[in-house]
């Protein structure tokens, strides 16, 4: 017997257009996909503020010669502590993004769809396009971190941009050096490990921070086959294949951090405790929406919109070194 159709069975799921919005703290789930899961920050080797409201003053506290001759009074001398303070504050940023469904008809969200009439987006889709555009925001994110200038949109000033301003920061010798090279790799690396302070050196969070080049520069020395004094055949014997993209790095006992938002020209040495990145998860500016604007319009489209808050600092600029190549 034939089964009789009915509109009440209908899924409405298929036939609503499907909008999201998050706000506030809601949104914070999705705001801390999208700016932590960079490699710098998903790899925890800078320290994260997650819920600076609008800014955050990081202290620092310099202590001068304490010890003296005992006596019989309280002898305090003002003059060996000094405060200073440097300002995290977070900058407000957005995303404002439209996408055509059609686009992906024969994709995965055709699939999703179950092929079917009818072109809304299913909650699930919703995820995976907010998903999507977090993973751009990140990247971005990551690149800010490191290289980012205050006068460009969408960005905040990223460490080495801050550092190559500050006089307080430790330059360390490029050699007159142009390029990261397997053949200068060691030497650089050393010339930054010199330049460390005696009273960083040692710290059990002092971290190597370095862009690709200089990675792949490194990677390579240690494969042998180079000018580096390094041998033949590299570390383990193993030539070239001694590498498997998994292997935890470092220099002379110091972890190297691989920054792939780092601009190609530098290092930065610091203790990651050193080393701040604030946003606002918990922030009422926080929002994030996806808007499916064909029962609206009458068209195809889908809007996402993502607002944030995110920047860096650091603590002590004498306890940072920073390399940039000639």
């Amino acid at each position: 017997m034939k089964k009789r159709f009915n509109f009440s069975d209908v899924d409405n799921s298929m036939t609503d257009p499907i909008s999201t919005s998050y706000a506030g703290e809601f949104a914070g789930k999705y705001i801390s996909a999208a700016l932590l899961s960079g490699k710098t920050l998903n790899d925890g080797a800078i320290t994260v503020k997650p819920n600076v409201k609008y800014k955050e003053v990081v202290k620092k506290l310099d202590v001068g010669s304490i010890i003296a001759n005992a006596t019989c009074d309280f002898d305090f001398d003002a003059d060996t502590l000094t405060l200073t303070e440097r300002i995290l504050q977070p900058e407000e940023f957005q995303v404002n993004l439209q996408l055509c469904k059609k686009d992906y008809r024969s994709d995965w969200e055709a699939i999703s769809m179950g092929m079917s009439t009818f072109d809304n987006l299913p909650p699930a889709f919703s995820d995976y396009l907010i998903g999507q555009v977090a993973a751009k925001v990140a990247e971005k994110t990551e690149q800010n971190i490191w290289g980012g200038v205050n006068g460009n949109a969408g960005e905040f000033d990223g460490f080495t941009v801050l550092m190559a301003a500050d006089g307080t920061v430790n330059d360390a010798s490029n050699g007159s050096e142009t390029a990261f090279t397997s053949a200068n790799i060691v030497t650089l690396f050393g010339n930054v490990v010199d330049a460390i302070p005696s009273a960083v050196y040692g710290k059990e969070d002092l971290t190597l921070y370095v862009p690709t080049v200089a990675l792949q520069a490194y990677v390579r020395a240690l494969g042998g086959f180079g000018a580096s004094g390094l041998g033949a055949a590299g570390t383990d014997n193993k030539g070239s294949q001694w590498y498997n993209m998994g292997n935890a790095l470092a220099f002379e006992g110091i972890k190297i951090q691989h920054c792939p938002g780092m601009p190609s020209d530098h290092i930065v040495a610091a203790e990651a405790s050193n080393l701040y990145f604030g946003t606002g998860l918990l922030s009422d500016h926080n929002e994030v929406k996806l808007i499916d604007t064909s029962a609206v319009l009458g068209d195809q489209n889908v809007r996402v919109v993502m607002r944030f808050t995110s920047g860096i600092q650091y603590g002590i600029g004498s306890d940072c070194t920073l390399l940039t190549l000639a």
